[in-house]
């Protein structure tokens, strides 16, 4: 059973390098892809009651046994996580039929994309932390092709920035696991968590803490280090925003789970609070942009940022309402973001614009693509019942519990503006006059559309099944909150 914890990154490595072998053959990699995604979807279905049931699982590379050897662990978070991604992959995959056009499909979109899930699920199950900035560069290789893949010029622009920034964060990366590693003498990140507190967290590990806050806040997004994803995320077509807006930060924001709740847990009072604030600070900087733009491709980028505050403030919060909010909240962000990427999408299609001043009236010709965004964006704001209002509710209660009043009015706040901005692109984009004459054929539009109504449905399932996840969710939130169950099951303790 404890080689299943392996296959979602084994599965994509093998469909990667069959893809590769049939460059010419654009509907077979269509149809390959589809069928290896719902493998994907499959595997890691059974991967999520499995942990539920048996408790974590790990694997040990090659039968080497942590903490000597690379270690593979699945715990709820990380299979709630591939899950997601998986699904996500999916519906991108299906969309990317209609949209991503035939010179990117004819120059390896299909294995690169699939070698990009590789990264994020081995970055999501990986119990070692050199491995992690493996998984880390696998991922990045993959986006630095998906963002020049067309050849334009502010993708050539963009991608220049781009590179430069995660090039210097990874050099920073190996920089701090070099000194984590002169200090305790191990990768693992159980045994790390173990020779913490054993050292009694001398000023050196709080240091190395911050250096890898800095790490994954760059690679996440967060204030005052999120310059660099308004443009880059502006660059690709539609379907690499998407698969970039819904899944790269949130690698960034689960390693600041892992390394803040199981290594960096000793010294809250110092790590925790400057992880509150930069949140408090991410969410506001992203409200600004959400509020400024009429490109309807930034408003949905900075409210990326707004998320990535949101999550990060749960996790400061650290305790059980917090950590549970914000693990319902980074899943719901993943599906929500995907489906408003590709909502926004069609919406550039049809009106061959992405400035909301040049839209206007499209609910009269397409009222299912009207509708599907206006669900979405209720639930974006976190308006009960759907899929936003459980995590937000629950993080707000961490925060009253903690007694961080001025975080909570933050988070609050937030909601307001995301609602506005949002709103804004269904009142402008949806309503009116026609700016111009509207020709994409409706069966062109639904086509586009399918994926996009599937993740919306799922993120209105999730809201209104909450009761029926919160058992996956606090066994996941139980595990970030007592280290010693991640420790034993790693090593056999």
């Amino acid at each position: 059973m404890s080689n299943l914890s392996f296959l979602p990154v084994l599965w994509p490595l093998f469909t990667g390098i069959i893809l590769i072998f049939m460059a010419k053959k654009i509907k077979l990699q269509r149809w390959i892809s589809v069928f290896s995604s719902l493998i994907g979807i499959a595997l890691s279905s059974f991967l999520v009651f499995s942990v539920h049931s048996q408790g974590i699982l790990t694997l040990g590379v090659g039968s080497w046994e942590a903490p000597f050897g690379i270690v593979i662990v699945a715990d709820m978070l990380a299979s709630l996580l591939v899950l997601t991604t998986n699904i996500i992959g999916l519906a991108i995959l299906l969309h990317s039929f209609h949209s991503i056009g035939a010179e990117r499909e004819a120059n390896y979109y299909y294995p690169v994309f699939q070698f990009l899930l590789i990264g994020v699920n081995g970055s999501f199950l990986t119990g070692d932390l050199f491995n992690l900035f493996v998984f880390f560069e696998v991922m990045l290789m993959a986006s630095y092709v998906l963002l020049v893949l067309g050849g334009t010029k502010i993708q050539l622009r963009e991608s220049l920035k781009y590179i430069i920034v995660n090039v210097l964060s990874s050099s920073f990366f190996v920089i701090m696991v070099a000194y984590l590693y002169s200090i305790l003498g191990t990768l693992n990140m159980a045994q790390i968590s173990q020779r913490i507190a054993e050292v009694n967290q001398p000023a050196i590990l709080t240091v190395i803490a911050i250096g890898f806050l800095i790490v994954f806040g760059l690679k996440g997004a967060i204030f005052p280090l999120f310059q660099w994803l308004p443009g880059s995320y502006y660059a690709p077509p539609i379907p690499v925003m998407a698969l970039f807006g819904a899944l790269l930060t949130k690698v960034g924001i689960y390693s600041i789970f892992r390394t803040y709740t199981l290594m960096f847990y000793h010294d809250q009072d110092f790590t925790h609070a400057i992880l509150a604030w930069l949140a408090i600070l991410t969410i506001l900087i992203g409200a600004i942009g959400a509020l400024a733009y009429w490109d309807v491709k930034k408003i949905i980028i900075y409210n990326i940022i707004i998320a990535v505050g949101v999550i990060i403030f749960g996790i400061s919060v650290m305790n059980e309402q917090g950590l549970t909010g914000s693990i319902l909240y980074i899943i719901h962000d993943m599906l929500i973001k995907a489906a408003l990427f590709l909502l926004i999408g069609i919406m550039i299609k049809i009106s061959c614009s992405d400035d909301l001043r040049n839209m206007g009236g499209l609910i009269k010709p397409y009222p299912a693509l009207a509708w599907t965004f206006f669900i979405a964006a209720l639930s974006l704001a976190g308006i009960p019942p759907f899929s936003g209002f459980a995590g937000k509710l629950l993080i707000l209660q961490g925060a009253a519990q903690k007694g961080d009043y001025l975080g909570m009015a933050v988070v609050l706040l937030s909601s307001l503006i995301v609602l506005y901005s949002v709103m804004k692109i269904f009142m402008y984009g949806f309503w009116g006059t026609p700016k111009a004459d509207y020709r994409l054929h409706g069966a062109a539009v639904h086509k586009m559309l399918i994926p996009a109504v599937i993740l919306v449905a799922i993120s209105i399932l999730f809201g209104v099944g909450t009761e029926s996840m919160y058992p996956f969710v606090s066994q996941a939130a139980d595990t970030l909150l007592n280290p010693d169950i991640y420790i034993k099951a790693v090593l056999k303790e």
